[in-house]
Order: structure tokens, then C-alpha cells, then sequence
């Protein structure tokens, strides 16, 4: 009979030696299977004496157990780098940002903002842009607001803590300081919009602590009210894409305006749907005026010589009144839904020639 120790050192070297699970198996069928070496061994047994025959099945159990035990722990080392090896090349990196969908979608605030400057672009009009966060004069004192006016007080203005030199700074409450740093640093004549993001403590379906403005400026020596006028009533029928909506100014009052108006557009709200044009409703959109001679003189600028008109007003608000957006607070939820729904197909860039909605 072959000599054991011999074989079962030979089939577990080979054991040892196999590189995958098909090899292994191979070893298991050439040493364990119906015509393996170690099965053929066991069959021969009966044609031994029975002392050899005992002394033999007993060594020949001994090298079958020890290549057994021997496969079984090599496939699971084997298995197990398999299954290790398949991990590693399946790794997803979770670090990595996700995945972007095939298409994206051009906010609301965004798209109203690119349509607000392609229409005053064609006017003559430049963007100018200033900070968030402003000192008392540029915010208030230039504007004509006086410490006592309700503006100032802590419910409607966001204070930041006094400085070493005691002064407070605010989270601008409009974007008029874009224009008095304009008048401050440019001389006459001017024609600048100031769009951007304004600051204040309300909260509600209609009003967010952070919301956007857009405010023009015209300074100049021979504009009067029926160019201001005449400048709002075409951006009304320009943005709302109503060549005759009705338009109109209802005397009001600002510090920094004098005199002053709101403007009021047409509509109808027959049925409970509100619909921009002709009907028998008004809808205010914005504040306007001539600019008071106390903000010129602040800035420079000698009334006696110049004078010009501004208005103002809220982004967000025009954007729900022409795309139908029911509650102020959804533009900031950063919804996905809410955005394939109400957003804008991108690339689609708003001018007056080709029309301002894609």
C-alpha cells in the first residue's frame, strides 16, 4: 500500500497551493471522489490481512479527516478573499457628491432676476451691487429715515452686536444702499437696478426673514415723474407679458421719495383664479417716487442740479404673481419637486427679442 504520510503531506501541500475554488474542487474530485487516490486506497482494503487491514482503514480515516478538514478551511480563506476582492471592485464612494440628474432646473428667484435685467437692460439700465451687511448712515441716515421712524426698531431689523466704537451694524433691510454707495462713488448721470438679498424679522406665507429686492435709480438733470411713469408701466407689460394690462399710481409715502406712489397692475379674480390684465381688481406690486432732495444732498449731489426717480420692489413676490406660486415660504424648502415643477429649463436664457419664459 502507498506510503500515507507521504500522501496525505502531498495532497495537502496541493491543498495549500491552490490559487481559487476550481482548483480546490479539482484537488477535492483527484483525492476524495469516486476514483480518487484516496477512495481507491479504501477499496483495496479488503484484499489485506485483516491486522494490515485494521492498521491501514485507520490510517487511511487519519488522511482522509486531515484532507477534509484541510479543504474546508482553504475554501473559506479562498471564499472569503473572493468575497473581499468583489467588494473592493463593486466600493461606491460615498464622499463623492451624488449623482446630477439629466437635467437640471433654473430657480425661480433666478429665472425672475435674469428676466428683471434683460428688461431694464434694454433701458439703458446697469446692475450694481453692494453689501449685505451695512452701517446706519448707508442703510438709514442717508435715506432720509430718521432715528425715530419704526424701521429702525430691533422687531423689523436684524442688529448685529455694537462694535468697539459702539456702532451697530445691520443686515440691510433693502437694497437702497446700493444706491447711495453708487450716487457716493459715481457722478452723475445715473441709471443703475439694484437687485440682491434684503433682511427682515417677519415670517408668514407671504414674507420670509430673508427674501430678494430689485431697486432702480435714474439721476440725472431733465427726468421727471412721467419718465418714471412711462419706464414702470412698460416693465409691468414687459414682465408680465401683457401688452395692455392696466397700470397705475395711487399717491403714497417713503422717506426717501418725494412725492411718492405705489403702482398698482389690473386683474381679475373671477372664479377664485387671479388673472394679470384687464378686469375689475388691483393688485399693488411696487413703491416708486422722485428722489428727495435730503438723499441727494447726503450723497453729494446738489438737488438744485439734479434730480431723478427710484423704485422698488420684492422679487419673490412678482415671481408669485406670474408662475402662480401660492406660498413665499416653498422658494427656500430646496424641494426637488417643487423645483422639476416650478423651475426653468436651463441654457434658456430671457431676452425681449425671443420672449422672457421659456
Amino acid at each position: 500500500m502507498e506510503d500515507l504520510d507521504q500522501l496525505r503531506d502531498e495532497l495537502l501541500t496541493a491543498i495549500a497551493a491552490a490559487d481559487g475554488l476550481d482548483a480546490l474542487e479539482a484537488i477535492r474530485v483527484a483525492a476524495l471522489g469516486r476514483k480518487g487516490r484516496v477512495t481507491e486506497l479504501m477499496k483495496g482494503l479488503g484484499q489485506l490481512a485483516a491486522d494490515q487491514r485494521r492498521a491501514a482503514g485507520q490510517g487511511l480515516n487519519a488522511v482522509k479527516t486531515a484532507v477534509a478538514v484541510a479543504i474546508e478551511a482553504r475554501q473559506s480563506g479562498l471564499a472569503s478573499a473572493a468575497l473581499d476582492a468583489a467588494l473592493a471592485a463593486d466600493r461606491i464612494d460615498i464622499t463623492l457628491p451624488v449623482r446630477p440628474q439629466a437635467q437640471g432646473r433654473i430657480h425661480p428667484i433666478s429665472q425672475t432676476f435674469d428676466e428683471i435685467v434683460a428688461i431694464f437692460g434694454e433701458m439703458g439700465f446697469s446692475v450694481a451691487e453692494g453689501p449685505d451687511i451695512e452701517d446706519d448712515f448707508h442703510n438709514f441716515t442717508a435715506l432720509n429715515i430718521p432715528p425715530e421712524h419704526p424701521a429702525r426698531q430691533m422687531h423689523d431689523t436684524f442688529y448685529l452686536p455694537e462694535n468697539a466704537a459702539g456702532d451697530r451694524m445691520v443686515l440691510r433691510t433693502h437694497t437702497s444702499p446700493v444706491q447711495i454707495r453708487t450716487m457716493q462713488s459715481n457722478p452723475p448721470p445715473l441709471r443703475i437696478i439694484a437687485p440682491g438679498r434684503t433682511y427682515r424679522c417677519d415670517s408668514d406665507m407671504t414674507h420670509t426673514p430673508m427674501f430678494h429686492q430689485v431697486e432702480g435709480l435714474i439721476i440725472d438733470k431733465t427726468t421727471h415723474m412721467g419718465h418714471l411713469k412711462g419706464c414702470l408701466i412698460e416693465f409691468c407689460r414687459a414682465y408680465f407679458e401683457v401688452p395692455d394690462v392696466p397700470v397705475r399710481f395711487r399717491p403714497s409715502y417713503f422717506p426717501f421719495t418725494e412725492p411718492s406712489a405705489e403702482v398698482d397692475i389690473g386683474c381679475s379674480r373671477a372664479g377664485g383664479e387671479l388673472k394679470i390684465g384687464t378686469g375689475g381688481d388691483w393688485l399693488e406690486i411696487l413703491g416708486c417716487g422722485m428722489v428727495h432732495p435730503k438723499v441727494l444732498l447726503a450723497c453729494g449731489i446738489d438737488p438744485n442740479e439734479y434730480q431723478g426717480f427710484a423704485f422698488g420692489m420684492g422679487i419673490e413676490r412678482i415671481a408669485m404673481l406670474k408662475y402662480g406660486i401660492p406660498d413665499l415660504r416653498t422658494f427656500f424648502d430646496a424641494d426637488m419637486r417643487w423645483l422639476r415643477h416650478y423651475g426653468f429649463v436651463p441654457l434658456e436664457v430671457p431676452t425681449l427679442l425671443r420672449g422672457l419664459t421659456p
